[in-house]
Parts: structure tokens; C-alpha cells; sequence
């Protein structure tokens, strides 16, 4: 059955099972996802790539059928899934397993993909295409980001910032996370500086820069400053991105502490951590104590408020802090 993505809201999804979220705009289909498949949900989310699937598909369909009826529900999310993954589907369908629900996400699938006709024809089975936004659902999007932030810039800066997505709302999002993490303690943004951050794109993604700071990995973070020459609002996006992943982090390894289950935690940290980074994140939690990250946070708070007192030295006192542990 094909839904469309505006109608879920309006619908009762909770009958469906499978789930086959396809087209362009990856950024639509995470927000899909986030919002109304995997939002509060409780029990165990688990994430493939479809040809790791493939070659463990006996031992997960054993462990699916095999599950204690006082196990929590399930959720599986297969990335990248093209036709060779029908028959798990198939054999999957046949078992009828209430409580495990399975999300495919794939790109462009043509009319004669077996696996998209498997999905539409099924009444029992969602298919919810995914188009790239249109210039009034972004501008929609961001209006509302800047609404609930408190954020104000100008409608030309607006325009700019819709631009630079490029009708994704995955590319949107990063665009309205650095205007977040500049908008710290400056709610009003110029024009000027919205077209900076917006083109710190074409350098390092910040993003990367920060993630190779939390996993201690001085070789990569030395060759991104060597290969990139940050100006004054680079280094403040840089550090206030660090800054809330450093946040984000120590919750984590608090928790992990706790529960000394460091996978378990990664899959219940909201928002949702993606497949994709799950592995960098491990990496993190196991490379910091917890108090040393809360230095390493009062640090930053310091460096923020030195590198606006001495602009012209900005880079050296931000490599200085990437560089020194």
C-alpha cells in the first residue's frame, strides 16, 4: 500500500510492519523515521546495512522467531536495500511476527523493482516515497527551527540557507545545525554570517572536526587544519559543534557506567544516534573518563570567550586545544 509521506499524520501506522521508505530525499526519510515509527518507542532498535543482512539473514530470522514473550518489541532499519533482499522480506512476511517491525530505506527505485511491487501490492505493507522537498516545505521548516529557537535572520539569509540544502532536508538540517550551534549566545545572525557557516561546507565537515577531537585521533585532526584555514566564525561553529557533542557524550558515559552496556545505550540515546556513527561514538565513550570530559567542557567554555577577545588569533588558539589533550 503506498502512503504518502503528508498523510501519516493523519493515519494509523501502528497495523504496519513493513515499512519500505524510498526516493531521493534521505533527510525526509530520517525525518519519517525519527517521527513516527521509532518516536517513544521503548524496545530494541537494530541497524543494517542490507548486504550485512544478507549474509546473517538465517541467524536473524532464528533469533526473530525464537524471542521470549517477555522480550521488548523490535525494530530492524536496513539501509541502502536494492531487489536482493526480497527473499528475507518474503520469508519474514510469512512469519507474521507481531512484534518486530522492519524499516527498509533505500534511494531511487524504479516501477520494475520487484521489491517496490512487493511493497505496493501488499495491503498490509507501507510504501511511502520520498520526494524532494519543495521550496515551501523547506522554507516551512525553517521558519518553524527559527521560531522554537528564537532565532531571527532575514528572509534573504532564509533564501540562502534553502539554496545551499539543494531540496534535501538531510543537507537542511546540517545548514540549521550550525546556525544552532553559532546562535549560543547570539540569537541574531547576519546575512554575512549565515553565508560563512553556510560555506564552511566546502572545507572539513565540522561535524568530522569534532568527532576527531572525542575519538582522540590527533593524526586526521592535524592533517584538517593543516588542509583548511578557518575564519573567526569557522573556529566559534567549531568549538560550540564540539561543545554539544562533548554534552551529548557525557551523558552517554554516564549512563554506560551505570549499566556497563555501552550498545544498549548508544540505541536508546535520543535523538536517535544513525547507523553510521554508531562506531565513532563507541570509540568516544571508551576514550574519556567521565571527569575529564567535564573539564574538557568548562575548556571549551573558556576557549569561546578567549577567541572572541582576540579574534586575530583565533586558529592558533583553536588548533592550540584540538592539538593538546
Amino acid at each position: 500500500m503506498i502512503i504518502k509521506s503528508f498523510e501519516l499524520g493523519k493515519i494509523d501506522i501502528s497495523n504496519y510492519h513493513l515499512f519500505l521508505i524510498y526516493g531521493k530525499n534521505s533527510g525526509l526519510q530520517n525525518h519519517i523515521i525519527n517521527t513516527y515509527l521509532t518516536n517513544n518507542f521503548d524496545g530494541e532498535i537494530n541497524k543494517y546495512e542490507e548486504g550485512e543482512l544478507i549474509i546473517n539473514s538465517e541467524k536473524i530470522l532464528t533469533e526473530l522467531m525464537n524471542r521470549s514473550l517477555f522480550e521488548n518489541e523490535k525494530i530492524l532499519i536496513i539501509s541502502r536495500v536494492s531487489d536482493k533482499i526480497l527473499n528475507f522480506i518474503e520469508e519474514l512476511s510469512d512469519k507474521k511476527l507481531q512484534d518486530v517491525k522492519v524499516i527498509l530505506k533505500s534511494g531511487v527505485l524504479e516501477k520494475r523493482s520487484k521489491l517496490r511491487s512487493f511493497f505496493e501490492k501488499g495491503k498490509t505493507f507501507a510504501t511511502i516515497p520520498t520526494y524532494e522537498d519543495n521550496e515551501r516545505n523547506l522554507t516551512s521548516l525553517v521558519t518553524n527551527f527559527l521560531n522554537e529557537n528564537k532565532i531571527k535572520i532575514s528572509r534573504e539569509a532564509i533564501n540562502l540557507v534553502i539554496n545551499r540544502s539543494a531540496g534535501d532536508r538531510h543537507n537542511l538540517k546540517q545548514e540549521l545545525n550550525k546556525i544552532m550551534n553559532y546562535s549560543m549566545t547570539k540569537k541574531n545572525i547576519t546575512y554575512e554570517t549565515i553565508d560563512k557557516l553556510s560555506n564552511l561546507s566546502e572545507n572539513y565537515d565540522v561535524n568530522e572536526l569534532a568527532n576527531c577531537y572525542l575519538a582522540k585521533n590527533t593524526k586526521i585532526i592535524a592533517k584538517i587544519f593543516n588542509e583548511n584555514n578557518y575564519s573567526n566564525e569557522d573556529c566559534i561553529l567549531i568549538l560550540r559543534t564540539l561543545l554539544n557533542k562533548s554534552k551529548k557524550l557525557l551523558t552517554i558515559i554516564d549512563k554506560y557506567q551505570q549499566t556497563n552496556n555501552l550498545d544498549q545505550v548508544i540505541s536508546a540515546t535520543k535523538p536517535p544516534i544513525f547507523w553510521k556513527d554508531k562506531e565513532i561514538v563507541r570509540i568516544q565513550a571508551k576514550s574519556w573518563k567521565l571527569e575529564d570530559l567535564k573539564s574538557k567542557i568548562y575548556e571549551l567554555n573558556e576557549i569561546e570567550a578567549i577567541i572572541k577577545a582576540n579574534s586575530n588569533n583565533s586558529l592558533n588558539i583553536l588548533t592550540n586545544f584540538f592539538i593538546n589533550y
